[in-house]
């Protein structure tokens, strides 16, 4: 088995892709037309592709509880798509989500490691508010959960969708749409490890074309039927919702749909900025998805025939396989981004302690956030697969998508107007208003999607609920290991003392021996048993602790620290590494940033020897999990990576002594 969870401090944590900011030199955030188009690619594939198949559902006469066409109903529909848009996107993610980040990023994960990091401070503090914040972690952990189920859903209904268009163009070719779907998905999956850096310059472009096209047909829908601009007045989603409330309340399990993705604008705001994605937002995107879905309503008040395609058969005769060419792209596109999204997850969550260490491919040398997570990249194809096979349509699938989004938007807003209160102080009369008015709408989605859990919903719940399971478990199961490896590794210094009282002395031989540990408190098991069983020490000793902070990275002037244990030219230091949990951990580049002055001379970094310490994991009889907790958690650690590689060992000076411990 490979080295385990109670291993060095372990994981990696990279972005989900795009490039940086460019930044002037007073400091202030520039835009570069680069900048703005490449956000298209990797922000808006997910939200700018809803068009193709929303207001299909929200009238599929085979939903279990379907919504009537009719004028007034295709008035209230396009209305509640829009201001959906308005209030969930724009005011909850770009106005008031986004304002909230982690020294830049964003995502659930980043917002889990503020909430950590603010304990209760303000507003509740002491012990209730280091509850609530545990809490409300947990929550978030599990919206983190539910991303995955997200990360499943997208792109089998998204290129489900998009092929679909194929049966309107020809109808004859219908029985191919699952087939063709399943090859673009083994494609997209088996291409994932070349990397997407060459594909994702064609990202942004392609998105650009995109939303112009969805726009332009549109204006062409609303032109023919130019009334259906009254659907923008929210007295008629008003209207709708509570003068027929049992068929809108339905309705709204499809009209989230419109909203998928928003969860990305927020996650990927460290790549692109806040500036730059709320300008592609409100100039482009936005426009762009309400002249298409205003567009397709006024199709519908002409021709209610039309609601079995109403994107594709906005498009004029000539245009429509182009359309469905265009759509393909981009919503692989937008499987590509939530794909490497998954991957950005699983690596930060490991990072953090929840997963264990995957092993991670950096597929660009310039652009670290350019990663192929390979076990992370085969669950997902297998998965999106079963999913294509299974539901066979986008319609039956579009019920269980639902689920997965509005529980992430509720989580997110709750844990926003937490931190409003506690890291601003933000009154609290306003913070109740504000989270009253926004989670009534969230609930309300919610709410909605539960009414389709035997119908599909509960496909993301479960695998939320896995994901989850699988993270606390490794979370409960992680701390009890280092607890037990605690009391076998003895304090540090104790052991540190025993070396210099140690009769006779040891022998000491040439060379640098770096023995990576898990904190500052313990000694490293590796360099008790080297000493206990061997009885040499090298010249030069470092124990290397390695310490995440709870930021997405650490500047070369404060990588490194640097403590003689109270003994001086005795050649052993101890040496603490930080990084951020953002950041690709590499040990020999840390290690040359060291000042020979703290290190008691200098460290022969090119030659130097590297230890670890590998704990082999058992079942134990002790009650400190449940018997099917502490299979999960043992199986679990056998995905887990290979440290050396993770750290950017050199493996031929690597050394790995094991031990066991049982759970």
């Amino acid at each position: 088995m490979g080295a385990g969870p109670a291993d060095e401090e372990h994981t990696v944590a990279t972005e989900s892709g795009g490039s940086p900011l460019v930044r002037a030199v007073d400091g202030r955030e520039t835009f570069r037309l680069a900048v703005v188009v490449g956000a298209l690619g990797v922000v808006f594939g997910d939200i700018g592709t809803s068009p193709i198949y929303t207001i299909q559902t929200v009238f599929n006469p085979k939903d279990p509880h379907p919504v009537p066409i009719s004028t007034n109903n295709v008035y209230g529909v396009v209305s509640l798509i829009f201001w959906s848009l308005m209030i969930i996107v724009t005011v909850t993610y770009v106005l008031l989500v986004m304002r909230v980040d982690n020294d830049g990023e964003g995502g659930i994960m980043a917002l889990i490691t503020l909430l950590r990091s603010l304990g209760g401070a303000r507003g509740l503090g002491g012990a209730r508010g280091r509850r609530v914040t545990a809490v409300l972690a947990g929550l978030g952990v599990f919206g983190a959960a539910l991303f995955f189920g997200d990360s499943v859903i997208t792109p089998a209904i998204s290129v489900l969708s998009a092929v679909e268009g194929l049966k309107v163009v020809q109808p004859g070719l219908e029985e191919l749409i699952v087939p063709i779907t399943a090859v673009i998905i083994v494609g997209l999956f088996s291409v994932q490890r070349r990397g997407t850096a060459a594909v994702g310059r064609l990202f942004g472009p392609v998105m650009f074309v995109w939303f112009v096209s969805i726009g332009a047909c549109g204006v062409a829908g609303i032109a023919r039927h130019p009334e259906i601009l009254r659907a923008l007045s929210p007295t008629y989603a008003l209207t709708f919702m509570f003068g027929h409330f049992g068929i809108a309340f339905f309705a709204l399990t499809a009209v989230v749909l419109a909203v998928t993705g928003a969860e990305a604008l927020y996650a990927d705001m460290g790549h692109f900025g806040r500036p730059a994605i709320t300008r592609d937002w409100l100039l482009l995107v936005l426009p762009a998805c309400v002249l298409s879905y205003l567009g397709q309503g006024a199709l519908l008040l002409g021709d209610q025939g039309a609601v079995g395609s109403p994107f594709f058969l906005l498009a004029p005769g000539w245009a429509r396989l182009p359309m469905v060419l265009l759509a393909t792209a981009a919503t692989v596109i937008a499987s590509q981004a939530v794909i490497t999204g998954a991957y950005s997850v699983a690596s930060q969550a490991a990072r953090l302690g929840y997963l264990p260490r995957l092993r991670v491919v950096h597929t660009s040398e310039s652009r670290i956030g350019q990663i192929y997570v390979p076990w992370i990249n085969w669950v997902l194809m297998v998965s999106v697969l079963t999913l294509v096979f299974a539901f066979r349509s986008s319609a039956t699938l579009a019920y269980a998508f639902g689920m997965a989004v509005t529980a992430t938007i509720t989580i997110t807003t709750l844990l926003f107007f937490y931190v409003a209160r506690t890291k601003w102080g933000t009154p609290l009369w306003l913070v109740l208003i504000g989270a009253g008015c926004l989670l009534a709408v969230d609930l309300l989605f919610l709410a909605a999607n539960l009414t389709k859990l035997v119908h599909g919903a509960w496909l993301p719940l479960l695998i939320g609920l896995t994901a989850f399971t699988v993270m606390t478990t490794w979370q409960r199961g992680r701390a009890i290991v280092t607890r037990s490896r605690g009391q076998a590794e003895g304090p540090l210094r104790a052991f540190v003392d025993q070396l210099h009282d140690c009769r006779p002395p040891l022998v000491r031989v040439p060379g640098t021996a770096v023995f990576l540990n898990r904190g500052k408190q313990t000694a490293p098991l590796a360099m008790r048993a080297n000493v206990e069983h061997n009885r040499v020490l090298h010249e030069h000793v470092v124990i290397l602790s390695i310490d995440t902070r709870p930021v997405p990275r650490v500047p070369d002037t404060e990588r490194t620290e640097v403590d003689a244990l109270g003994y001086t030219e005795d050649g052993i230091v101890l040496v603490t590494v930080y990084f951020g949990y953002m950041e690709t951990p590499n040990i020999p580049d840390a290690l040359r940033l060291l000042d020979p002055a703290d290190t008691e001379g200098p460290i022969a970094i090119e030659d130097a020897s590297y230890f670890l310490s590998k704990i082999e994991l058992a079942m134990g009889t002790a009650p400190t999990m449940a018997q099917w907790r502490k299979r999960l958690f043992i199986a679990a650690s056998y995905i887990t990576g290979d440290a050396a590689e993770y750290f950017r060992l050199p493996g031929e000076r690597t050394v790995i002594m094991g031990s066991r411990i049982d759970v």
